[in-house]
């Protein structure tokens, strides 16, 4: 009896010893391999963790090789950002929707990119819809000349920035896909129509055209956002009574529940979103906007600059029987950039080049 426990505890001692054995061996013959310049990647996860910092889609791919498992095909985004790294901002999402993140058990929809022309009363080198039916001769209100001019290198403020709907908001990466909790409203300024007035102020302002941008949000309740807004804009302009150009920056939304619609047009091999003036019309005095002519060849002859400059950059202006505030001034439009399936970078893209076109025209 002694002798068979003898032999069990020599039995179970041998076995325990060949597994320390066999488990040194291993890790042995694994470690070189996590020194291997090629698998850094994998050696640096295990001692990291994430401090939560956004990664653009670009930097995630290249991460992505050097992971052992491929990721789901819901978690794999079907377009990679276009936009070079570089020039990248890097957003926190951490109160916005992220298009990389995992969204299990959502429905997801697709994103269909189009370049908007045509299909319209042809002006200049761009085109108009013409809602109201009044037979205008747009080729001659395109040519009158300005009503209004601003002033260079002043400290008074020339240009006001302003949106009704502050909240309006993009998607956030240049993808063609959306999942069911994609909301396209935000009060976080890097996502929304805020940060377009942003780069259209920084732009004019060097160019030396002094621009107040105000960002007083007026759609926390969506009833009465214009009503709100104007009392913003006359404030503003009582304030500043230099301010000759009015600009109410808002984002267009296309397409259906499921196949939203983004417009966009490419310069220099960057995608920009396509934007769409709206010119009111008040030919009965209903609306107090007795100039409205001046307001439309001001939008036609912004219109037709970013045709020349961007090709591709607008859609046809959207001219009928409505004032949406551009009663304040000869110079008061309303500028739709892009569409909420739009990237936020695309937008910005574009509130640069706006802010270009803007320059050219009121030289």
């Amino acid at each position: 009896m002694k002798k068979s426990r003898k032999l069990k505890t020599a039995a179970k001692l041998t076995l325990s010893f060949t597994l320390v054995l066999t488990a040194v061996f291993c890790i042995l013959r694994r470690l070189p391999e996590c020194f291997n310049p090629n698998d850094s990647a994998v050696l640096a996860a295990a001692f990291t963790l994430t401090d939560g910092q956004y990664i653009s889609g670009s930097d995630k791919k290249a991460d992505k090789k050097n992971e052992p498992n491929e990721p789901s095909q819901e978690q794999t985004p079907t377009t990679a950002p276009k936009a070079e790294t570089s020039s990248v901002k890097k957003r926190d999402k951490s109160d916005y929707y992220d298009s990389f993140a995992e969204h299990k058990g959502e429905a997801k929809y697709s994103i269909e990119e189009r370049t908007i022309s045509g299909g319209a009363t042809e002006v200049g080198n761009g085109y108009i819809k013409n809602k109201t039916g009044l037979d205008l001769d747009f080729d001659k209100i395109l040519s009158d000349k300005l009503t209004f001019s601003v002033k260079k290198k002043t400290n008074s403020p020339q240009v006001l920035i302003y949106h009704t709907h502050t909240t309006e908001a993009y998607i956030d990466e240049d993808v063609d896909y959306f999942y069911e909790s994609f909301y396209s409203r935000t009060q976080d300024s890097n996502f929304s129509v805020v940060a377009v007035g942003d780069a259209i102020t920084r732009t004019l302002e060097s160019k030396g055209i002094k621009t107040l941008h105000d960002k007083t949000i007026h759609d926390s309740t969506y009833n009465g956002s214009y009503d709100r807004s104007v009392q913003t804009v006359q404030s503003d302009m009582k304030d500043n009574p230099e301010i000759k150009v009015v600009l109410d920056i808002h984002r267009d939304a296309l397409g259906t529940d499921d196949n939203k619609v983004k417009p966009v047009f490419e310069y220099n091999g960057k995608k920009g979103a396509q934007i769409m003036i709206l010119s009111g019309c008040d030919t009965d005095g209903e609306r107090g906007f007795e100039n409205w002519q001046n307001n439309l060849s001001f939008a036609l002859k912004i219109q037709d600059t970013a045709e020349k400059m961007y090709p591709g950059m607008t859609r046809p202006i959207s001219f009928g029987y409505f004032a949406y505030n551009e009663y304040v001034c000869d110079g008061s439009l309303l500028i739709e950039v892009g569409a909420e399936a739009n990237s936020i970078e695309e937008a910005e893209y574009t509130g640069e080049l706006l802010g270009n076109v803007l320059t050219e025209v009121l030289k």
